[in-house]
């Protein structure tokens, strides 16, 4: 992949990630979608495209993924999709990345791996950034929404785990992952339907649609072409710009303010994370 190509793709990659907290928002804050035909409904638009995009590109190994995989990509797209009920889309990203990092790193330290000091330092300061976010005070998210979204991290994280090495493509393993969430994502719409009915509001549902088709399902399509071209550094590096990307995105189009609190805890969270992060590279 030529250079300028490659810059074309990271930057249409990053804003995809970034735009699922922004159209979720938006459809959750601005429609009458709820927030389990949302994600339903991203769902089912993200496995089309991912699907379509494996059988075009003739992925190695076609469609695979796995239960377990689908089992944690539908907890985090649910606790996603509610948690974004009650949070504004930059916090929302923060918790979120801050949330799967940690669980990738504990995960790491519970399989015996060990930590420098500049390591334990970053660590301690991501969780410390996540946990002064979350203080009690005029500016700190909603409690339910930002568990929610913690929780939606961790199954990110765990999803990431799962993931890791897969035996076909990667794309393929996402397309299948996908379809088997799919069902499971019913199964969630009709028990919330048991309690009050399912909205599908259109103009939401064109946010959800988006969201699954182009922000998950093309946005993935290309950072997995992409990553081929880079280092394992330079990928790490790249995802520490999504939250500010996405609290940028959710400020231009949602009009949402950028808080004291939320750039310093930004600032303590991805730096943090950048501390562990290149310093279990540089090993490498």
């Amino acid at each position: 992949m030529s250079k300028l190509r490659l810059i074309l793709t990271l930057g249409l990659v990053l804003t995809a990630f970034a735009a699922n907290s922004v159209l979720c928002r938006m459809a959750l804050a601005h429609t009458a979608i709820d927030p389990a035909a949302f994600t339903l409904t991203r769902i089912a638009s993200g496995a089309l495209m991912l699907v379509a995009l494996t059988r075009l590109t003739r992925a190695e190994g076609g469609i695979s993924g796995s239960w377990p995989g689908a089992a944690a990509l539908l907890i985090y797209a649910t606790c996603f999709s509610f948690a974004y009920v009650s949070l504004s889309s930059g916090a929302g990203a923060l918790l979120l990345f801050g949330a799967v990092q940690a669980t990738m790193i504990l995960r790491a330290l519970w399989a015996g791996e060990k930590l420098s000091r500049i390591q334990w330092l970053g660590l301690g300061l991501a969780l410390g950034g996540l946990v002064a976010l979350m203080a009690p005070g005029v500016t700190a998210p909603e409690p339910l929404g930002a568990a929610l979204m913690l929780a939606a991290g961790v199954a990110w994280g765990a999803y990431s785990v799962l993931g890791r090495a897969p035996k076909t493509s990667a794309m393929g393993a996402t397309a299948g992952n996908f379809l088997r969430a799919l069902p499971l994502a019913a199964l969630v719409a009709a028990a919330t339907m048991a309690v009050r009915p399912m909205v599908w509001d259109q103009t939401g549902l064109v946010y959800a649609l988006a969201s699954g088709a182009f922000a998950s399902g093309i946005g993935y399509a290309l950072w997995y072409a992409a990553l081929p071209s880079l280092n394992a550094s330079s990928a790490a590096s790249l995802q520490l710009s999504v939250p500010v990307i996405t609290a940028a995105g959710g400020a231009i189009v949602l009009g949402e303010e950028i808080t004291l609190r939320l750039c310093l805890a930004s600032v303590t969270v991805l730096g943090g994370i950048a501390l562990v992060v290149r310093a279990k590279l540089r090993r490498i």
